[in-house]
């Protein structure tokens, strides 16, 4: 299939790799002079811009940092076309975006007002999960676009989850995302509480990672170096999934909860958590290294006066 893929960041770019691998005559761009320059140099053919991209091909995929970003790159703006008036009537559109679930159904609307097909299509599995093509991709969208995703997004991802129409994707994703922060940061402090009990690190995983504490944030991306060797703990936290990405998702997850009102305590809590984590100085760490906030601020109340 021939496809385009806008957006080749820490994410964009090896999933535009795998799909090239398996033998799709892949096409890309980025606004950044330093993206397409990684991405010619990992073998990548770069149109001169994102218009010129999608001209010839059956599908284009965007992995983009915001939801305005999306509909703007859909629509144009009064001094560029957009893609939408670009791409071949009846392109399959595949955005890979995590972007507010309100934002996705209008890029659908564009879309499918446009003569296009569309699904929005987030993923899960960090830039380790972009590189091995281990992804999660929770998808939205009528059947039949579905369908015709699936053999792109299988070659990308290790599952692909059909979670309804449109938008539907990225409900999934925010829900996800929800129930990682809280986690992470309770695994942070399981560890910093276990340090204090005298607990070392390797018991407190042997034990939590094969009983009721067991979850993603302890067995794939443990917050403390050595039990799990690839986590990004025993890279002084070099991300993965950056603390700016994650703050990012749950703001999403904040206007999602006011939007149906539900009563989401502890979601908020965390959004509480990753904010002033990202404020700072986290933002360009790995999510796990919120173990380092958890410790300093225990510091803090133990010097406290009783």
């Amino acid at each position: 299939m021939k496809v385009a893929f806008l957006g080749l960041g820490h994410m964009g770019l090896p999933m535009a790799r795998n799909l090239a691998v398996a033998g799709h005559d892949v096409v890309g761009f980025d606004v950044f002079e330093a993206a397409r320059e990684s991405a010619r140099a990992a073998g990548l053919t770069i149109a001169d811009s994102a218009t010129a991209a999608v001209a010839d091909v059956e599908a284009v995929i965007t992995m983009f940092a915001a939801g305005h970003q999306v509909i703007d790159a859909y629509r144009g703006t009064s001094d560029r076309p957009g893609l939408l008036a670009a791409a071949p009537e009846g392109a399959l559109f595949i955005d890979s975006s995590t972007i507010a679930v309100d934002e996705a159904r209008a890029a659908h609307a564009l879309a499918e007002a446009a003569g296009h097909r569309s699904v929005d299509a987030p993923v899960s599995g960090g830039v380790v999960g972009a590189g091995n093509a281990s992804l999660a991709f929770m998808v939205g969208g009528a059947d039949g676009d579905v369908e015709a995703a699936r053999p792109l997004l299988e070659v990308m991802g290790a599952r692909v989850v059909h979670c309804g129409g449109a938008g539907l994707g990225q409900a999934a994703k925010v829900c996800n995302n929800m129930i990682l922060a809280a986690s992470q940061i309770v695994v942070a402090e399981a560890f910093v509480l276990g340090e204090r009990l005298g607990l070392s690190h390797q018991a407190l995983f042997d034990v939590a990672s094969h009983a009721s504490g067991q979850c993603w944030a302890l067995t794939t991306n443990c917050p403390v170096p050595g039990p799990v060797p690839t986590s990004p703990a025993n890279r002084d936290f070099t991300p993965g999934f950056a603390g700016a990405l994650m703050d990012k998702d749950l703001g999403l997850a904040e206007k999602a909860v006011a939007l149906t009102g539900v009563d989401a305590r502890m979601g908020m809590l965390a959004r509480a958590v990753y904010r002033e984590f990202v404020e700072g100085g986290g933002a360009g760490r790995d999510f796990s290294g919120i173990i380092d906030s958890v410790r300093a601020q225990s510091d803090d109340a133990r010097s406290r006066p009783a």
